[in-house]
């Protein structure tokens, strides 16, 4: 039987004899700026200075550490580079500050101020410095950037699995049910329906064989939240779904990952072998009789997928499409018995309920949604990245405070920049000015018809045209239909259609009402989730932004100059004829002498905007 204690000490021996650690961020985000280039030039380089350079941790290894770690959630300003102890972060490192790091930090705790991160014009250490971190709440997000996901040790001796154990060992069924009851838990992946109740309902039921699943098929477009997690700290998901395993009864389980997400699938099955090789996995856990065996799937990257009935049928090796229900997973689910899904950051969340109480974890968030929330923040925000707060933070909160504001096309900081923020993906809602104070839970968004969702964060400027960010969340819906129900199917495709005659100048009168008309038709008559939501991004841009429908449609006019459709470049009289836009034009549409003002040829101009980027005296302007 394994022995998590024995383990534990063997870690801290290990890191007795470690003077530094150098953790380089290995999430996709820096991996795709060239963080592993980064990290094998540090070890590398770091053997020629002569500095004893490890990259496992072993009792016998003296000197520097070197690890790689999941998302540190910064991921504006990656590659990161982490020192402990000496708490230094590191920001947009590149192969060419490998050296300075290891002469000037490794070896002599020395700070090299030109890659620390600068907040208004302060140089900030570490973390414990930058906004960004300071106002957070991290609990799921707490270990990933520190451990190496790649090392069940590391886990271990962070005090992982002690919840498992706990569960297994100590508790009964009913018992697990009842914390997750108390500690008042709803689901991270949508609506939030209350954890405790799906496990009370697959519980009940008398059967041979039951199912665990964890949904991790997160496709929101600026969604990353689930993919961070199961990238940099695999080990609670697994923890959490032992734990839910045990309180539903059942003794197989799945993670359901897309396909895409290449880096999540690789760490998850690294860590579901590893915690199967050493017993945490398989039989007779902690020696408790309890049972649990997991297997990774990959899902084909349908967004329809996120749903219950779709996934069940996607793993059963069947299209990916939504079932009537009921019966409800918890009745017929997988292969027919009583399944429960809960998904990446929900069982992420659970181990630390376990080992803290429900009372604890109450006490953080607000009294109907308590805990924190992870979210992808993504858009026009100076630092955009993964977070995690209380739920009941303000959107003021997470995009003056944490994400340092919101930027103009020129990257210019200021607070009348915002314009609205589509939360909750393709499905969610748009949440304006007068919402910047709104207590950012599920209750109070689904008052203003809004949802938690998974939970991204995408933020649009005033230079964003809101009918055009409509028209690409019904594209992506309509894309990801998958095409069992009409009104999903065909309002959808309807409703895009209408949308792309606003922004091409093409749409009359009549048009508004109609697509108010079809959307309420889609809402109701959809049989799942996803076309049940897809009119929600029209609908809340109608709502709060209808002077820009209009004006696409009784003037023929994008108020912001985004709909390619709707402009006409002009040359105003602040041109001093310096030829250069006509020079660069790609289809020679500008005419004009040298030293006079040009002209451009509408009929000829294909409204690319190379003119207007190209001018240093701002002459060209859109109309």
């Amino acid at each position: 039987m394994i022995d998590l204690e024995n383990i534990t000490q063997s870690v801290r021996k290990a890191e007795q004899n470690i003077y530094k650690r150098v953790i380089v961020c290995a999430g996709t985000g820096c991996v795709a700026n060239g963080s592993l280039k980064v990290f094998k030039s540090l070890v590398s380089t770091a053997k020629e200075l002569g500095i004893e350079a490890h990259v496992e941790l072993k009792e016998e290894n003296k000197g520097a550490f070197f690890s790689k770690s999941g998302c540190q959630g910064f991921c504006q300003n990656g590659p990161l580079v982490n020192i402990l102890p000496s708490g230094i972060l590191y920001t947009k490192v590149k192969i060419d500050d490998v050296k300075d790091i290891l002469e000037k930090s490794v070896k002599n705790n020395e700070l090299i101020d030109r890659l620390c991160y600068s907040n208004n014009g302060k140089v900030c250490k570490g973390q414990s410095e930058i906004p960004f971190y300071q106002k957070q709440y991290r609990l799921v997000l707490k270990q990933c950037g520190v451990i190496d996901p790649e090392n069940i040790q590391e886990y271990i001796a962070d005090g992982g699995y002690r919840a498992a154990k706990k569960a297994c060992v100590e508790m009964t069924d009913k018992e697990i049910c009842d914390v997750v009851f108390t500690s008042g838990l709803r689901g991270r992946g949508g609506a939030g329906f209350p954890t405790y109740k799906k496990w009370h309902l697959t519980r009940q039921q008398v059967a041979s064989k039951k199912y665990m699943i964890c949904n991790g098929d997160e496709g929101d477009p600026g969604a990353f939240m689930d993919r961070s997690v199961m990238e940099g700290n695999p080990h609670s998901v697994i923890e959490g779904m032992i734990i839910a395993a045990k309180a539903i009864g059942a003794d197989e389980g799945y993670v359901y990952v897309r396909t895409e997400y290449a880096l999540a699938v690789e760490r998850m099955r690294k860590a579901v072998k590893d915690a199967t090789d050493i017993g945490i996995l398989g039989n007779d856990i902690f020696g408790s009789g309890c049972n649990f065996t997991l297997h990774v799937m990959e899902g084909a990257g349908a967004f329809v997928c996120g749903e219950e009935t779709a996934l069940i049928a996607s793993i059963e090796g069947k299209r990916g499409m939504s079932s009537p229900r009921p019966p409800y997973p918890a009745q017929s689910g997988l292969w027919g018995k009583p399944t429960t899904i809960n998904n990446v950051e929900t069982l992420a969340t659970i181990p630390t309920i376990i080992n803290y109480g429900a009372e604890s974890y109450r006490k953080i968030g607000t009294e109907s949604s308590p805990g924190t929330k992870t979210f992808a923040l993504t858009g026009h925000v100076l630092n955009a990245g993964l977070i995690e707060v209380p739920m009941g933070s303000t959107l003021r909160h997470i995009i003056f405070d944490i994400a340092g504001g919101v930027t103009d096309e020129k990257g210019n900081v200021k607070e009348e920049n915002f314009k609205a923020v589509q939360i909750g993906g393709p499905s969610g809602g748009c949440l304006t000015r007068e919402h910047l104070d709104l207590p950012l839970d599920f209750d109070s968004l689904k008052k203003v018809g809004a949802m938690v969702g998974s939970g991204g964060l995408v933020v649009m400027g005033k230079h964003n045209c809101m009918v055009n960010v409509s028209k690409f969340f019904m594209q992506f819906m309509q894309n990801e239909s998958c095409g069992k129900c009409v009104l999903c199917r065909e309002g959808s495709k309807q409703m895009l259609l209408m949308l792309t005659d606003i922004t091409d100048g093409r749409a009359d009168e009549n048009t508004i009402p109609l697509l108010e008309k079809l959307a309420k038709a889609v809402q109701i008559g959809s049989l799942c989730a996803l076309g049940k939501t897809a009119p929600n991004p029209i609908l809340s841009t109608l709502k709060y932004f209808r002077d820009e429908y209009d004006a696409h449609i009784k003037e023929k006019k994008c108020p912001v100059g985004e709909c390619t459709s709707l402009i006409n470049y002009m040359i105003s009289d602040k041109c001093v004829g310096c030829t250069v836009c006509s020079m660069r034009c790609p289809v020679k549409a500008i005419s004009g002498e040298r030293g006079h003002r040009h002209v451009i040829d509408t009929v000829k101009c294909v409204k690319c905007s190379v003119c207007m980027a190209s001018c240093k005296f701002n002459a060209i302007v859109r109309g």
